[in-house]
């Protein structure tokens, strides 16, 4: 019998942040916004919601550790099932596809009908809600999730829990992220161009990394030399050169744990 974490492809001794991330690079292939009409598609990410629910929370994770045991029969019925679906979609998901689907997805349609979905399945219970939440961090998105439940709530379509006011209400004393997807922002400002503007100040913070990361092997491997300053050309070659090495060492570490 397979374990949870084998379904999500991580260890036991995974983080919380790995856990998560593993969550990511399969909920996305199967969400139903992805494949519509799909319904098979559609119960796996209802299954993977149950998986991440468990992994996701340090005290049902923990209890799962001590025990093995799934207190859903569904679920528990379905693990190798889900293992044998999933096991050929754990490499196939590169971090540029969930960075190209969290730009997409942030602040639309599909993400509000997930959260109010969330919301029901986890009754209110908000850091539940986050451990399933596709690309949400409690930090950056309560004081957004905030607007979208309650506007749900006044329209009829959510009830206000005990648990969700409690959290709510502790929200609300604190000061709201300045993020590209603030609703409390400028409301003039187009949230397209915010992202575009992060996805280049992320392509920036990377390619001051190599060009630092290039600098620092020609100090220690110079050897006192003096060497001519490289044309633009010759230095964006080497630069992408080195960008192109830095997955296969990655892989090549990976492979040898």
């Amino acid at each position: 019998m397979k374990s949870l974490y084998e379904v999500l492809g991580v260890e036991r001794t995974a983080s919380q942040q790995e856990i998560k991330r593993a969550y990511y690079k399969l909920a996305l292939q199967v969400h139903p916004d992805k494949n519509p009409g799909d319904e098979g598609a559609k119960d796996k990410f209802q299954q993977l919601q149950k998986v991440i629910t468990i992994l996701g929370d340090e005290e049902k994770r923990a209890l799962y550790d001590q025990t093995g045991c799934v207190d859903d029969a569904d679920l528990a019925g379905e693990v190798q099932n889900l293992h044998d679906f999933f096991r050929t979609m754990y490499k196939k998901v590169t971090e540029d596809d969930i960075e190209e689907f969290e730009a997409n997805y942030r602040g639309s349609d599909a993400e509000k009908n997930d959260l109010k979905d969330l919301y029901k399945k986890c009754k209110g219970n908000i850091n539940r809600l986050f451990c399933s939440m596709l690309c949400s961090d409690p930090k950056l998105d309560s004081h957004r999730f905030i607007v979208i439940l309650d506007e749900a709530i006044a329209a009829g379509e959510l009830k206000a829990t005990k648990s969700y006011r409690k959290w709510a209400q502790e929200v609300s004393e604190t000061k709201a992220p300045d993020t590209p997807l603030n609703l409390g922002g400028n409301p003039n400002k187009k949230p397209e161009a915010d992202l575009l503007a992060v996805i280049s100040k992320c392509r920036s913070a990377r390619k001051e990394h190599f060009d630092s990361l290039f600098s620092s092997l020609v100090a220690n491997y110079s050897e006192g030399e003096s060497f001519p300053e490289p044309t633009e050309e010759e230095f964006e070659a080497a630069r992408k050169k080195l960008e192109r090495r830095k997955p296969a060492k990655k892989g090549k570490a990976n492979a040898s744990e």
